[in-house]
């Protein structure tokens, strides 16, 4: 049977969010928005329009007699600009934090004899399960030997238990 729609790439429902809802009106255009101004802003032209700003605040200095009021002008118009920066910044570093976590997600979840259990972790797990491993390495002396917890415990425990005693040679059978 053919389908009478396409079908849609798993990853949409990834992109979405957890909710799986999607973006409407004002959302929607303040994302549009942001985007244009992220990829505006990292421009050379925008450079120029910021040093252009600078220089014609600098050279109406002596027409204003370089007042207080000539100074709160740059002063607020840089602060503003800095403090909606800080935002742009923000989005752009989310944005490439979260496609990067995807990446690396599906490329842990392709190699073969890699930890599915990678997938999505969070930093925190990691650093128990490092430290666990550390202390296991710490016991037997050898630190670098084992590469999971899985193993590290297994090898730790066959360590621990006794083992049988070859017999002397004056009690082997003939």
């Amino acid at each position: 049977m053919e389908r009478d729609k396409p079908r849609r790439a798993p990853w949409r429902r990834l992109v979405r969010g957890a909710r799986g809802s999607r973006r409407r009106g004002l959302g929607i255009a303040l994302e549009r928005f942001s985007r244009a101004v992220t990829e505006w802003v990292g421009t050379s032209w925008a450079f120029a329009v910021a040093l252009a700003v600078i220089v014609g605040w600098a050279a109406t200095g002596p027409i204003f007699r370089f007042s207080d009021t000539w100074q709160l002008v740059i002063n607020t118009g840089t602060t503003i600009v800095t403090f909606l920066m800080v935002f742009l910044i923000q989005r752009a570093q989310n944005k490439d934090a979260r496609a990067i976590h995807l990446k690396l997600n599906e490329i842990v979840a392709a190699v073969e004899g890699a930890s599915n259990r990678l997938v999505n972790v969070e930093v925190s797990l990691l650093h128990r399960h490092y430290a666990r491993l550390v202390a296991l390495a710490r016991e037997t002396g050898a630190l670098t030997e084992s590469h999971s917890v899985e193993e590290a415990a297994a090898r730790h425990a066959l360590k621990l238990t006794p083992r049988a005693q070859p017999a002397a040679p004056d009690q082997r059978a003939s």
